[in-house]
């Protein structure tokens, strides 16, 4: 197996492993099992490290995603485990890809969702475990559906009240839980 293939499928374990056992495994988004279960969460690996590489992968997955069969395709992660390691260059980048969506015309039927390994929300310390709720093992888009997201407050009422469920759950596991629970990423042996 070459060295890219190899550590694409490291990318890509340590993101199945991460969804598995945080975002699925402590309900972290109560949405997700079903979509990952029936196979409708396509992961998208890019090595790339220029922004403008990584926006245009952006625009072909927004598209790919817009015109995909939801029942095939429900959502998208693209994963981009070379770049945007800085969470501050990351976050700015996030304004370029709302851009792209926006010049796609594709607000209010996608939207861009966000994780990355430093996440820090505004006003909080970089080791508060409330980061943990946002944080995946490389710089990660969640490319959505508007319409899953409609279909899913439906049957999940108070989707307002994820995040707080969300911090609580986490201060209840630690660090020391979260740790425990490996879902960081992993370097592919030499």
């Amino acid at each position: 197996m070459s060295a890219v293939l190899a550590r694409q499928a490291q990318v890509l374990a340590d993101t199945r492993r991460w969804l598995e056992r945080a975002v699925i495994g402590l309900n972290l988004c109560p949405f997700a099992k079903s979509v990952y279960v029936k196979n409708q969460v396509h992961l998208v690996v890019d090595f790339s490290t220029e922004s403008e590489t990584l926006l245009n992968t952006l625009e072909a997955e927004l598209q790919a995603l817009v015109q995909a069969d939801p029942a095939q395709r429900d959502t998208t992660l693209l994963i981009l485990p070379e770049a945007l390691s800085d969470f501050l260059d990351f976050n700015d980048f996030l304004g370029q890809a709302d851009e792209v969506l926006a010049r796609l015309d594709l607000d209010g039927e996608l939207q861009i969702a966000s994780f990355h390994p430093q996440f820090q929300f505004a006003g909080t310390q970089p080791d508060e475990i409330s980061n943990f709720t946002n944080r995946g093992p490389y710089p990660t888009l969640h490319l959505l559906r508007e319409a899953s997201i409609d279909r899913a407050v439906e049957v999940f009422p108070e989707a307002d009240m994820i995040y707080e469920r969300n911090i609580e759950t986490l201060e209840r596991l630690g660090h020391e839980g979260w740790a425990a629970l490996d879902v960081e990423a992993h370097r592919t042996p030499s």
